[in-house]
């Protein structure tokens, strides 16, 4: 019997699980409250019957198959979607890997297939826009009428909406790309958040007053550049609020990567080495080219004043 929670890469290493399979299938990038709305009906349905709850996603995203030059940006990395899916009560992850031959299954034969490679699979449960199958031909009603050919029920979830409009992955990266930080947080259903080890500056910002913790940190899609009220820690400590900065730093550097700087609004921060997680939780201002040192300075103590005071009414 296979020790969960569990992730793996191939559905022989699925074997020997303990009662029915409920699988909930489909990328969930960003693991967003639509996904939570397949993924908790899978997680229930799995508790209720002392069955294992599943998540079958795949990597990498079909677009980097099809479209390699201008691939989807994805909210979250591989490893913190499968920290999220676990932390929401599932016991298995499958992580198929994504390439032209598993895209070139035929729809009709998608459920039998599955079946067939987990003889332990009884639901399954997809948003009910999902297609399937080569050329995204399958869906809810073929997925229905080959599923119980194969002995599965299948489980549609309709799809959950904010204002009107559908959550979706999509509507995310839209909301991140503008710095629209609180609807992001509410349309995932948690904070935003960017980790990674503190690194050594050029000590810039304490020569102005303004100590930074500086995070090497470059996700696949970047919010946009600008300055943020957030709130850090390091692993497993208590969150404190702060102010930081996401960008190229124009007013000081000429090119390079993006940088995650964040300056603490109570105490000296953490150092380098320190694994460090931060929270975004409002947009300031976007980033921009200061004259001079001086007018930075002005700006960043605006900056954090306006951090402090979304901190307190927070």
């Amino acid at each position: 019997m296979m020790k969960l929670p569990a992730t793996v890469e191939r559905f022989e290493q699925a074997s020997g699980l303990a009662g029915p399979l409920h699988l909930a299938i489909g990328m969930f990038d960003g693991v967003h409250l639509g996904h939570m709305a397949v993924i908790e009906s899978a997680v229930f349905s799995a508790a209720r019957c002392g069955g294992t709850s599943g998540v079958l996603t795949f990597d990498p995203h079909p677009s980097r198959v099809f479209r390699p030059e201008d691939p989807t940006r994805l909210i979250l990395p591989v490893g913190r979607k499968c920290a999220r899916l676990h932390g929401a009560g599932v016991d298995l992850i499958i992580r198929k890997r994504f390439d032209r031959e598993y895209a070139s299954l035929e729809a009709p034969e998608f459920a039998a297939r599955l079946k067939a490679r987990l003889p332990a699979l009884q639901a399954i449960y997809v948003g009910e826009n999902f297609r399937f199958g080569k050329a995204r031909a399958g869906d809810i009603d073929l997925l229905v009428a080959t599923g119980r050919e194969a002995g599965l029920d299948v489980i549609s979830v309709p799809r959950i909406r904010l204002n009107g409009r559908p959550i979706s992955s999509t509507r995310i990266r839209e909301e991140l790309r503008t710095g629209a930080m609180e609807r992001v947080n509410e349309l995932l259903g948690y904070n935003y958040l960017a980790d990674g080890p503190v690194t050594s500056g050029a000590g810039l910002g304490r020569g102005i007053g303004f100590p930074t913790m500086n995070l090497p940190w470059e996700p696949d899609c970047q919010p946009c550049f600008g300055v943020y009220s957030v709130r850090f820690r390091s692993t497993g400590g208590d969150w404190l609020p702060g102010v930081a900065n996401y960008g190229i730093r124009p007013t000081v550097t000429e090119g390079g990567p993006p940088l995650l700087e964040v300056h603490a609004l109570e105490g000296s921060g953490y150092e380098p080495g320190h694994a460090l997680e931060v929270e975004w939780l409002r947009f300031l201002r976007p980033e921009r080219k200061f004259d001079s040192l001086e007018a930075l300075q002005e700006q960043i103590a605006s900056d954090v004043e306006a951090a402090r005071s979304f901190s307190s009414d927070g």
